[in-house]
């Protein structure tokens, strides 16, 4: 065995960087190809999720292996490879066993425990299978992969140390509320009709949201999903809108949940402000003053314009916007900023109520204001980021938005917009870093232990398998060979005779055979027991191309395949 996995992940990468590396379906398929077509690999797996992009690979040279995939990883992602390479990892042989294993149990996940990740690995495994790029190594290995995820959630408790993506971000939304009682009543918008946006929506469904509208490029696929959840007897009412009706229905609901495979956003800052701003709101929206349209509002100039809205002298207003473009941010940036992150609000003469609390406040309140936002802003970021995103008080929330997608489908702006909740894949794994591991872990830690070296041990016996038989087939035709021998010597034995002599010579050639034979299989299982087949190779001068003939007809003896249905 020869296995070889190079790969980034959430734990090697930024989010910034696996955003832009993510791969399509189309670039799985021409990796895998090119993969193949390379030298040094035999076969090939590809295994890409929202956190993490790795390929794995049977290969007969480790350096030529290594320089190869990484080299085709970054083709293939569109990331230029001297940027890539300081958030690769290597992982070869049984340390590359480990690390498949360790990730089909949830250990590598980014909230500890999730299941999601077999369902992932399954779908990899299948795509192998399809193109033909995955062999007997990376079928034996992904197919155990999923049993020992299996094993170690019926085994233990990891359960417990973690959820899906989706439990966890739908936590991460309802903040300190039961997800059952902060989703009850509300109407869900689930963007996408995959795996994980079809978990989304079950998910949601099952928590108690009264509505849940799906969207989908393709409108048979989101039907579909719609009549699933209605048969799911949860009692949760659901329809589907065209995409291109989505940032009309944004106005429409409460919950956005967001998983689709575009390149680009889904949803724009743009969309989300005026779904806040103008939508069917329990909360007052914003407005704009009778006589004053949006048209004159985007050609005056920045001052003017603030000032027609909150009622203030225009050169003050046009002094702070001129300020706050010098400082890169709008001038109510830092208002905003404090709406989402408070912080201590001693000495400010306005307030944190947004735009609407300057209204008819004298311009030496105003300045000093925009001095006190400004030191909101310099506080807020000095804190970590996800307390502008996760931490807010959910009862004030008029849209919640949950992004799943890699790359991101919502812009990471609109956590800036009043209102509104955003949880993505950058917050939610700062997030799970501070979330408590089981104590489960340690078991499945033993698991994981335990059935890589199992698996190294039966790799490395099956190894040694087809010298053993092709050392016992040239027994065979040497006792053929001599019984024919025989014949031509003794002609007057009878078929009793010839049949005796016959058994009794087979015996004693299976007595001589049985002890080595059985012995260097178990050597072989050992680590550093894959000599022991060219040894015997050696010892018993062994055609090589008849050891090849065993292991290419053993490959493709359908009997010896494992059904992959078995282990989904």
């Amino acid at each position: 065995m020869s296995l070889l996995v190079v790969g980034l992940s959430h734990r090697s990468a930024p989010v910034s960087v696996l955003e832009r590396a993510s791969l399509s379906a189309d670039a799985k398929v021409k990796l895998l190809h090119d993969t193949l077509a390379a030298e040094p690999a035999t076969e090939a797996a590809v295994l890409a999720t929202c956190n993490r992009i790795e390929l794995y690979a049977d290969v007969d040279k480790f350096h030529a292996g290594v320089a190869e995939l990484s080299t085709l990883l970054a083709q293939h992602s569109g990331v230029a490879l001297e940027e890539l390479t300081p958030y690769l990892y290597v992982h070869y042989e049984d340390r590359a066993v480990h690390h498949l294993f360790s990730v089909a149990c949830g250990l590598d996940s980014m909230v500890v425990g999730e299941g999601q990740i077999l369902g992932q690995i399954k779908d990899a495994l299948a795509l192998g299978q399809e193109l033909h790029t995955a062999g007997r190594l990376i079928n034996d290995l992904f197919q155990q992969a999923l049993r020992v995820g299996k094993r170690a959630h019926s085994e233990t408790g990891i359960d417990r140390a973690g959820q899906s993506l989706v439990t966890f971000g739908l936590e991460q939304l309802a903040v300190h509320l039961p997800v059952g009682e902060w989703a009850a009543g509300k109407r869900a918008l689930v963007i996408g009709a995959g795996s994980m946006s079809s978990l989304a929506a079950a998910t949601l469904a099952r928590v108690g949201v009264a509505e849940i509208v799906v969207a989908n490029r393709t409108a048979d696929r989101a039907e579909r999903l719609a009549e699933i959840l209605v048969a799911s007897g949860t009692g949760v009412k659901a329809s589907t809108v065209p995409m291109a009706s989505v940032a009309d229905e944004l106005a429409r609901v409460d919950v956005v949940v967001s998983c689709t495979g575009a390149t680009g956003l889904v949803l724009s800052a743009d969309d989300v402000l005026a779904a806040v701003s103008w939508g069917s709101a329990p909360d007052p929206a914003p407005h704009t003053p009778e006589g004053l349209s949006s048209a004159g509002l985007s050609s005056a100039p920045a001052g003017d314009a603030a000032a027609a809205v909150v009622g203030l002298d225009a050169a003050v207003v046009a002094r702070l916007a001129a300020a706050a473009r010098d400082g890169g941010r709008l001038a109510d940036a830092g208002a905003a900023r404090t709406i989402a992150a408070p912080v201590e609000a001693d000495g400010c003469p306005v307030g944190p109520d947004g735009r609407a609390a300057l209204t008819g406040v004298d311009a030496n309140s105003l300045e000093l204001h925009g001095t006190w936002a400004d030191q909101g802003e310099a506080a807020a970021q000095r804190q970590p980021r996800r307390s502008t995103r996760t931490q807010a008080d959910g009862s004030a929330v008029r849209l919640a938005l949950l992004d799943l997608a890699m790359p991101r489908d919502i812009d990471a702006a609109v956590h800036r917009i009043p209102g509104v909740r955003l949880v993505d894949i950058e917050s939610l794994a700062e997030a799970s870093a501070d979330a408590p591991m089981a104590a489960d872990v340690d078991a499945v830690r033993g698991i994981v232990a335990e059935e890589v070296a199992a698996f190294g041990a039966a790799q490395r016996a099956a190894h040694i398998t087809p010298t053993v038989v092709a050392l016992r087939a040239m027994a065979a035709e040497v006792v053929a060979m001599e019984v024919a021998r025989l014949d031509g010597r003794v002609p007057d034995l009878d078929e009793r005779q010839r049949a005796e002599v016959t058994q009794t010579v087979r015996r004693v050639v299976d007595k001589l055979l049985h002890a080595p034979t059985v012995r260097v299989k178990q050597l072989a299982s050992e680590p550093g027991g894959a000599g022991y087949a060219d040894a015997l190779r050696e010892l018993f001068d062994l055609d090589p191309q008849t050891v090849a003939s065993v292991s290419r007809a053993d490959a493709a003896d359908p009997m010896n395949d494992d059904d992959p249905g078995r282990a989904s």
